[in-house]
């Protein structure tokens, strides 16, 4: 049916291959070891600060917006009330932001 030769038979397991898979599967297990996520308790606490220094930022300027359309709304004093209390937001937002980065850690 065909007339080429037959190929030879493969070749038994060579202890290089042998040796070789075990390298490389040390090395992909200390690969994996390596790249997985630590977490530590100081980015724990340093994502909290953040976090919380973000909300006291949009909670005072928010607040202060909030706060200076009421009053323009009821007393007519428009766009006065609401500028004003505005930079009272930004102020105690930044006030309340020094007061936490002036903190000692525990």
């Amino acid at each position: 049916m065909n007339d080429e030769p037959p190929a030879p038979d493969p070749v038994g397991e060579d202890a290089r291959i042998d040796a070789l898979d075990e390298r490389l599967k040390a090395l992909r297990e200390r690969e994996e070891k390596r790249n997985q996520p630590t977490a530590s308790a100081g980015t724990d606490e340093n994502y909290r600060l953040g976090n919380r220094v973000l909300s006291e930022l949009l909670g005072g300027l928010a607040g202060g917006l909030f706060i200076g359309w009421v009053i323009d709304h009821f007393a007519g004093t428009s766009p006065w009330g609401l500028l004003v209390m505005l930079f009272f937001g930004i102020f105690v937002a930044f006030r309340n932001i020094i007061r936490i980065s002036n903190r000692r850690p525990d």
